[in-house]
Parts: C-alpha cells; structure tokens; sequence
C-alpha cells in the first residue's frame, strides 16, 4: 500500500496536527500516522469522515489512479 501523501497535504492545507484530525474523526492518533504512512486501509466509513473533516472528496484522498498501481509492480 503506498504512502497517502494526499492526505498529509490535506492535513497541512487545514493546518491540523494529525492529533487534530485523530481527535475530530474519533480516531487515534496512530491511525491518522497508520494512514499517512500506508500501513492501514481504513474502513470506507472512515475515509467518509475524514472526507468530510478535510473538506475533501474520496477521490481525493484515497482513490489510487489506475496509473500509480501500475507503476507499483
């Protein structure tokens, strides 16, 4: 699973802490840090709200382009 930098940026462009985020989205901290680092897959549920948080659409967020998988193997 790769990095989601489109979710740091994201982050950065709200100026939230992952702390921030964590909190706001009923999360730990961890999981935020999980996400970002491409060590977690979160649940559609939870890709929603953090959707909704950053003020962001799945896609932007979490969707990978055809292209990166691709490049991938």
């Amino acid at each position: 699973m790769p990095k989601n930098i489109a979710l740091k940026v994201a982050r950065a462009e709200k100026d939230m802490t992952q702390k921030a985020l964590a909190e706001a989205a009923g999360v730990s901290r961890q999981t935020i840090n999980a996400i970002e680092k491409g060590a977690y897959n979160p649940t559609i549920k939870l890709c929603r709200k953090i959707c909704r948080i950053l003020n962001k659409s799945l896609d932007d967020l979490f969707w990978e382009d055809e292209d990166d998988e691709e490049n991938e193997k």
